[in-house]
């Protein structure tokens, strides 16, 4: 950071869209955990997904009562809603091939956890490390730091400004990062030091449109107007983002856990929370923190 100055310091939050193949892989795993507890409220679940070029790999534990979930069609379903409907855009959510390798749980882990134990007794999943963190910086409603909701509201913004075709060249995948100066002496945000996105987008669109529609339809629509003090944009700065998804960069579950939570704000024990069933702590006992 070039500008130091006595008496404030600077920190970054980052946030990524639904397209990221990290947060596709988080989707697809909880939309298979949805279906199981769903199904049955006592299911045990462990989920993971992984995709790259033309394929997405579920893996892990299932256990429940009744039909098997069909977790090829909620991948592919999942897929098609973000928007990966052909190659060109990153995947193809009909002609993708999807691997699946789920089994039970394992009986040594039920039979500590849950297997035949009142709601009471019941164990935890697994060990774990969990923090929470409030702060009354900004918002007063949400105690979440300001740095990592503006990085979330301006992916948000970019999903809305796409799916409304307000933005018409948008494509899935996106990345938001936010830096701002806060005072030292009240730990209060002063202004917007600088705004980061990198979007995918199509191949009709010139690096100067990107800048202007994503500053003025974006950023503007989503930062406090009295933060918005010299600041600096870099909006897609290593400029052209065609392809994205999965054919740009490999994804898997559980890679985000720091945009899942408090943008670096907090210390974090290291589990993810998708694809698992209450009873994995990382989850749960993260919420409850």
């Amino acid at each position: 950071m070039e500008d130091h100055k006595e008496g404030v310091y600077f920190f970054s939050s980052e946030s990524v869209g639904e397209g990221h193949p990290d947060k596709l892989c988080d989707q697809i795993s909880d939309a298979i955990l949805d279906a199981c507890i769903a199904q049955d409220p006592h299911a045990k679940v462990a989920m993971e997904t992984a995709t790259k070029t033309g394929m997405v790999v579920l893996l892990g534990e299932v256990t429940l009562e009744g039909p098997p979930v069909d977790y090829e069609a909620i991948a592919r379903r999942v897929c098609k809603e973000v928007g990966f409907v052909s190659d060109d855009i990153g995947l193809d959510a009909e002609k993708m091939n999807v691997i699946i390798n789920v089994e039970r749980q394992s009986p040594e882990i039920a039979q500590s956890v849950h297997d035949k134990k009142f709601d009471e007794n019941l164990g935890a999943g697994d060990q774990g490390l969990m923090f929470g963190y409030a702060t009354n910086e900004w918002d007063q409603a949400t105690l979440h730091p300001l740095s990592h909701s503006l990085s979330n509201q301006i992916v948000a913004k970019l999903k809305e400004c796409r799916l409304s075709g307000e933005i018409p060249w948008l494509r899935p995948d996106c990345k938001s990062q936010v830096t701002l100066e806060y005072d030292k002496d009240t730990n209060k945000p002063l202004r917007c030091h600088n705004v980061l996105i990198s979007t995918q987008h199509g191949p009709d669109v010139s690096q100067e449109e990107i800048e202007s529609t994503l500053i003025e339809k974006v950023v503007k629509k989503v930062i406090p107007t009295e933060l918005l003090v010299d600041t600096k944009f870099f909006m897609n700065p290593s400029k052209s983002f065609i392809h994205g998804g999965p054919y740009a960069d490999a994804g898997l579950t559980g890679r985000k856990i720091i945009v899942d939570t408090y943008g670096g704000w907090a210390p974090h024990g290291g589990g993810a929370f998708s694809g698992k069933d209450p009873t994995k702590v990382d989850r749960s006992a993260a919420y409850y923190a």
